[in-house]
């Protein structure tokens, strides 16, 4: 069957061109009274469907109907036509497909090539920014309402008064120091989800990393009088993924455990090797567990756990399912934090193609599972 560069007339450099051009192309073709199938597809295509495209129903690759009637109506009015899909997967994307008629060639055959656009970014750049500025204005409101009426307040009868004038500057300090630490974790997230679809490549060692986020915190954990005990065997093995922000879903669930732990207890942090996914997902213990992130499922990957374990007043069943959500406390658990810790591990996690699970119930503690892809020692 002719190609695209074949059917358009041009000779091999347009061929390769075509193969070398970053967006998918596919050529349509469509006989009188028969379904329209693919022709051709270049390189692109052919990574992004993953399948033989050459004489495939048009179907086969794409499966959305609103694209689909946009290329039948392409086809049927001989005008160019645009449409924006998404495509729903662990990792979603935004795609905008453009149909462009190429007319009837001598046997009566319909062509029409269609061009897919990768939106992705852009569209989670918008959303960033609309999250950013919904949540920051929502978080910050309290605070920033509380400094103006402390200003207020020393500016009037307070500023010949040294004790309420100190009482109330300590107040304004923490408050400051609060917002400061929810800027600095929106922006975290929003720099996380810009970069959630594209996997990390890197190796890290989980058991070092785990030490050096232990002795960062040493300062907290001494002025609570909290100890953390760490099992994590050298031979549990590396992980796929970007250190850095592996130190941010440690340290994150360290900070919390330690947080609700109560003075001479004990946060357990621990490393397992785990040979399938289905071994990763267990519970560590009897109880209500319940999983807020899971993977796809993929042959013969290995992974690496990470159970971080306190002894805090446990989380009650009915809100486990939203421990994830940006800004979600339960009621009568307050920390002090900003409230996205736990977001931020999450979508730390999903950029990592891992998954995490929460264990607890009412007066148990809490545990936090990360399951990480490991790095594989085969050839």
């Amino acid at each position: 069957m002719p190609d695209l560069a074949e059917r358009a007339g041009a000779g091999p450099a347009a061929q390769r061109i075509l193969e070398l051009l970053p967006e998918p192309v596919i050529l349509v073709q469509a006989a009188e009274g028969e379904a329209p199938e693919i022709a051709y597809g270049n390189q692109a295509a052919r990574e992004v469907f993953r399948i033989e495209l050459a004489g495939a129903p048009l179907g086969a690759a794409l499966r959305r109907p609103e694209v689909l009637e946009a290329i039948e109506e392409a086809l049927a009015t001989s005008t160019s036509t645009e449409v924006a899909f998404e495509t729903i997967g662990v990792q979603p994307r935004f795609w905008r497909a453009f149909a462009k008629p190429l007319g009837i060639d001598a046997e009566g055959i319909r062509q029409l090539v269609v061009v897919l656009r990768d939106e992705t970014d852009a569209r989670r750049t918008e959303r960033m920014r609309a999250d950013f500025l919904a949540n920051a204005s929502h978080e910050l409101r309290t605070p920033l309402a509380s400094l103006a009426g402390f200003v207020e307040t020393l500016r009037t009868h307070a500023k010949d008064d040294p004790e309420a004038r100190d009482r109330f500057l300590g107040i304004m300090a923490q408050q400051a120091t609060r917002m400061a630490r929810l800027v600095d974790d929106l922006l975290s997230l929003s720099r996380i989800e810009l970069n959630e679809h594209i996997a990390p490549s890197g190796k890290v060692d989980l058991s070092r990393t785990i030490q050096d986020v232990t002795d960062a915190i040493r300062p907290l954990t001494a002025e609570r009088g909290v100890s953390v005990a760490v099992d994590s065997p050298a031979e549990v093995g590396s992980v796929i993924g970007d250190r850095d922000q592996l130190v941010q879903v440690i340290q994150n669930l360290v900070d919390n455990a330690v947080k609700y732990t109560a003075k001479g207890g004990t946060v357990r942090v621990s490393l397992a090797a785990a040979p399938t996914l289905e071994v990763a997902r267990a519970a560590s213990r009897p109880g209500v567990s319940l999983s807020l992130l899971s993977p796809d499922a993929s042959d013969g990957q290995a992974y690496v756990v990470l159970r971080v374990r306190d002894e805090g007043p446990g989380i009650a069943r009915q809100h486990l399912p939203r421990l994830s959500e940006r800004f979600y406390r339960v009621e009568g658990q307050r920390s002090g934090g900003t409230g996205l810790g736990l977001a931020i591990v999450k979508h730390v996690v999903n950029r990592h193609r891992g998954g995490l699970t929460v264990e607890s119930a009412e007066g148990e503690g809490a545990t936090f599972s990360v399951y990480l892809p490991a790095v594989s020692h085969q050839p």
